[in-house]
C-alpha cells in the first residue's frame, strides 16, 4: 500500500477528475438518469474520502477506492453504449475512470 501522503497526492487527481465529470454532467442536457446517479455517487464518495483519508484506516480507504472504481466502471460502460452523449462528458468520465484505475493499481487494490 502507498504511504498516506502518496495516496492523498494521488487522490487529488482523482478528486479533480470527479469534479470535472460532475461539471460536464451538469452541462449535459439529456444525461441519462443512470449516469447521473453514478456520478452523484462518485462525487459523494469523493467527499467521504476527505474524512476517511486522514484516518489512515487502510481497510476503509481500500473499500472507498473499490466503491469509487465500481461506479466509475459503470459510468464508463454507460458512456460507451450511448452514442448521443457529448464528447465532453465521455472524455470527463474516461479521465475519471483512468485516474481511479491508476490509484487502484498503485494501492494494489
Amino acid at each position: 500500500m502507498l504511504h498516506t501522503n502518496d495516496i492523498q497526492h494521488r487522490f487529488y487527481f482523482v478528486d479533480r477528475a470527479v469534479r470535472l465529470a460532475a461539471q460536464a454532467a451538469s452541462a449535459e442536457t439529456n444525461l441519462p438518469r443512470e449516469l447521473r446517479d453514478c456520478l452523484e455517487r462518485i462525487d459523494k464518495l469523493a467527499d467521504d474520502a476527505r474524512d476517511i483519508l486522514p484516518t489512515k484506516d487502510e481497510l476503509r480507504i481500500r473499500k472507498l477506492v473499490r466503491d469509487m472504481d465500481l461506479q466509475a466502471e459503470r459510468a464508463k460502460r454507460i458512456c460507451n453504449y450511448i452514442p448521443t452523449l457529448s464528447a465532453q462528458i465521455k472524455s470527463a468520465v474516461t479521465d475519471m475512470h483512468s485516474q481511479l484505475q491508476e490509484l487502484k493499481r498503485d494501492m494494489s487494490v
